[in-house]
């Protein structure tokens, strides 16, 4: 029985990944400071005997030490993510991805456990260039722009890993992901659905940053759960470096009128200028769009979920919640 470790697992991402792996027969043990994440995402988890779980943050070297000693396989989810989150605690964005990467992998060569770390899109920083390809150039904005400190820190992340994975073998497999959608998603760190689903029910007005000509391309967390599995298992991914996501491509304002359709809602649309919503001089990435040829050629993966499934299963999701 393989025996998962998930940093980051009662977050969005990691609780699905637990589910998913506890389906396939796996052990998952899960370490979470719970700063972004939250205890119910995996409370339902709790009464599986394969299913162990660390209210711990993954800087505590004891702790980190006692769990990869024990398991066979690391998913390093754990990072500070959002972009409102970015730009109103910098500090904490570098501190936990830069120092957080560094313990995982240290930890990880003293008992030679492979590392599936999860990288982002904002990797690719104001390129202009679509889609991304994993060895394309990255145009990264100034220091002064706090919005960039979160794309270079998993910047220096990835150049750890594959150091690591250079100079003395260690099995690493980066995956950097594009926007990933689906039910837990909660709006209170940037993420675009969960905010214009929560205000669309709401009856309140939708906000779109900036003139809302922006382009993104959503995947549905099944989908991208499904991709960093099978990433894992398949030795062809050891040193490589892979974009997870899907090509369907949206501006931000027909994403708004999207989502207000679905829901049945009366809310009007309301753009909002990035210094509003953000700070003075914030920077955005116009069109985000992954080249997914290079995960396709080595595991055969296509997202199956298009985004207005992804938007009903969203929509669906808060309707159920009683808060």
């Amino acid at each position: 029985m393989t025996h998962a470790l998930i940093t980051g697992g009662a977050g969005f991402i990691g609780s699905h990944l637990c589910e998913a792996l506890l389906a396939k027969g796996y052990e998952v043990t899960v370490i979470d400071d719970l700063s972004t994440g939250r205890f119910e995402n995996i409370a339902h988890l709790t009464d599986n005997p394969r299913f162990h779980f660390a209210i711990e943050t993954i800087t505590n070297i004891n702790v980190m030490d006692r769990l990869v000693s024990e398991c066979d396989l690391i998913f390093h989810l754990a990072a500070a993510v959002g972009v409102s989150l970015i730009v109103s605690r910098p500090i904490h964005t570098i501190e936990t991805n830069v120092m957080g990467t560094n313990i995982v992998l240290q930890t990880a060569r003293r008992y030679r456990k492979k590392v599936m770390l999860a990288s982002t899109s904002e990797i690719y920083g104001k390129s202009n260039k679509a889609p991304f390809a994993e060895d394309d150039d990255r145009i990264q904005g100034s220091t002064t722009r706090s919005r960039w400190s979160y794309a270079t820190s998993k910047a220096l992340d990835e150049f750890l890993a594959l150091a690591y994975h250079k100079e003395i073998g260690l099995p690493v497999v980066i995956f950097r992901l594009f926007n990933t959608v689906g039910p837990r998603q909660r709006g209170q760190y940037g993420m675009v659905i969960p905010r214009f689903v929560r205000w669309a029910l709401a009856g309140e007005d939708i906000q779109v940053y900036g003139d809302g000509q922006q382009t993104r391309c959503f995947a549905n967390v099944s989908d991208v759960v499904n991709a960093v599995t099978l990433l894992s298992e398949n030795d062809a991914a050891i040193g490589e470096v892979f974009n997870v996501g899907t090509q369907e491509e949206v501006t931000i304002y027909e994403l708004a009128h999207r989502v207000k359709a679905r829901a049945g809602s009366e809310s009007e649309i309301r753009l909002i200028p990035y210094n509003e919503a953000y700070e003075e001089g914030f920077e955005d990435m116009q069109r985000r769009q992954p080249d997914i040829s290079k995960i396709d050629r080595v595991i055969g993966w296509k997202p199956q979920k298009n985004l207005d499934q992804t938007l009903d299963e969203v929509i669906a999701y808060f309707r159920n919640r009683s808060d």
